[in-house]
């Protein structure tokens, strides 16, 4: 009987959505951060490790460690293929893992026997529908529940979060509309309602959590970033949809808490309201208007002309270049949270944050990531400079793949959210080290991209507009002012 390995490619209906093989012991271990990273954002992910062999186990062989241990806490399922012919059913369960909820990574390591092993290829069973794949709605009553409350709310307003990601459109600008709610958008729910829409707040979620009397929460995460839901009206009525139960009345309770994926639901309300089109109350008027005067404090700092580079008009050049239909990846911490307000994306899931673990580096490998899967769409980074000491290097990925990725760089010399705590803490004291204007743009350049750099604020956008006209990954450099930390929260 015929022997071989089993390399025949098969659509098996459970592969995740992204994937990553790395090689045994140190390349296991460098991966922990990102697999963290996931684990925190709610990714569906499988990385594949290698694994000493088998046969040496305890033996003090070359690599030998015991992945999955480091896994516990971070991953949904982690384990070891022992038998090659069940590889496929090892996937199909890490798969089913990985999508369970709002998602999240799994890990399987493959002993190098394992992978070297050959069988018969009909012994394989290749697994076919083998996870769920009809998200969750809820039931005719439940619904009936959560419209009578919204029709009821006379200040109602919507925030979603990261569990609220629908793909490359959802409706909750409908459901916004019909509600005449303010409607408040972070992580991969930001583009859910297009920029400058009369009811996209980003200033005000502090006053309409105050004053509301209902807030619809769209796969929310009550953490820091949403103040752990202390800042709501104390007798407002909180709607909560997630599609992971462990998040439903996480620090704040919920009224009516759903299990269910929140764009379904979007989908099952928004129907339910059919045509109705609610007029702005005088209370959403007035806390859009709150929004608006802020904006306009902004735009008035965003037209200082000085040098250094002030971060107001670094971010209001880099939100108008990129525009509404780019990808962006956000990758620091004041000048992200700086630029945040300013950009323009339009469509969700555009926005690609580190999410609630905060990990510097994320912006040059989630940028690669997007330019590969959309290879037509503008894809860029916006770099605060410590952060492009992480990753930076990905340029040379970036060449390599031939992916014309646009950065621009926040650039202030200093590792500014650290130095601020250290000047109000101990300002006699202060130990957060200055890193210096350094030229990254000429590393860039070094690599095979281009790199140029900028003091002047005029010349920022005609930088990045000469960026993407030279068809190279490339980074624009911009020296800021030092300046004081935000006071907004990172990521709203």
């Amino acid at each position: 009987m015929s022997r071989r390995r089993c390399t025949r490619p098969r659509h098996t209906g459970a592969s995740p959505a992204s994937w990553a093989a790395v090689t045994a012991g140190p390349g296991v271990t460098d991966s922990i951060t990102g697999v963290a990273n996931a684990w925190f954002a709610g990714t569906p992910l499988l990385v594949l490790g290698g694994r000493h062999l088998l046969r040496q186990e305890l033996k003090g062989g070359l690599q030998e460690m015991d992945h999955p241990k480091l896994f516990e806490g971070i991953t949904a399922w982690a384990a070891t293929a022992f038998q090659p012919e069940r590889l496929a059913d090892y996937v199909a369960t890490a798969a089913r893992h990985a999508f369970a909820g709002r998602g999240a990574p799994t890990f399987l390591d493959i002993p190098m026997d394992v992978q070297f092993d050959e069988i018969d290829e009909d012994a394989v069973r290749w697994p076919v529908h083998g996870r769920a794949n009809r998200p969750q709605g809820v039931d005719a009553d439940t619904l009936d529940e959560v419209v009578a409350a919204l029709t009821r709310a006379e200040r109602p307003m919507i925030f979603a979060g990261a569990g609220a990601k629908g793909g490359a459109a959802n409706r909750l600008r409908e459901l916004a509309e019909a509600l005449g709610a303010p409607t408040y958008l972070n992580s991969r729910a930001r583009g859910s309602l297009p920029h400058g829409h009369a009811l996209l707040g980003n200033h005000s979620r502090g006053a309409a959590f105050a004053s509301c009397d209902l807030v619809l929460a769209l796969g929310v995460d009550w953490d820091f970033r949403a103040r752990y839901g202390e800042a709501i009206a104390p007798a407002a009525t909180v709607v909560q949809i997630d599609a992971d139960p462990a998040k439903i009345g996480w620090n704040r309770a919920a009224h009516i808490g759903v299990i269910a994926d929140p764009i379904v639901v979007v989908d099952q309300v928004t129907d339910a309201l059919g045509s109705r089109r609610g007029e702005m109350s005088e209370w959403a008027a007035g806390v859009m208007e709150s929004d608006a005067e802020r904006q306009r404090v902004f735009a008035e700092q965003a037209q200082d002309a000085s040098t250094p580079v002030m971060p107001h008009r670094f971010a209001c050049e880099v939100g108008g270049f990129f525009g509404k239909d780019a990808i962006v990846a956000v990758d620091g911490g004041d000048i992200v949270s700086t630029t945040a307000r300013w950009l323009q994306v339009s469509n969700p899931g555009h926005v690609l944050d580190p999410g609630p673990f905060g990990t510097l580096g994320t912006g040059a490998p989630f940028a690669i990531a997007a330019k590969l899967a959309f290879p037509d769409k503008l894809v860029g980074i916006v770099f605060g400079d410590g952060a492009f000491g992480f990753n930076g290097f990905e340029f040379d990925t970036m060449v390599r793949l031939g992916l014309p990725i646009v950065a621009a760089m926040g650039n202030d010399g200093v590792w500014a959210n650290i130095k601020t705590i250290h000047k109000a803490f101990f300002p006699e004291r202060v130990v957060a080290a200055d890193l210096g204007v350094r030229p990254y743009h000429a590393v860039v350049a070094a690599l095979g991209g281009y790199g140029e750099r900028v003091t002047d604020p005029g010349e920022i956008r005609p930088a990045l507009e000469r960026a993407r006209a030279s068809g190279l990954p490339a980074l624009v450099d911009v020296q800021l002012a030092e300046t004081a930390r935000a006071s907004s929260n990172y990521a709203q």
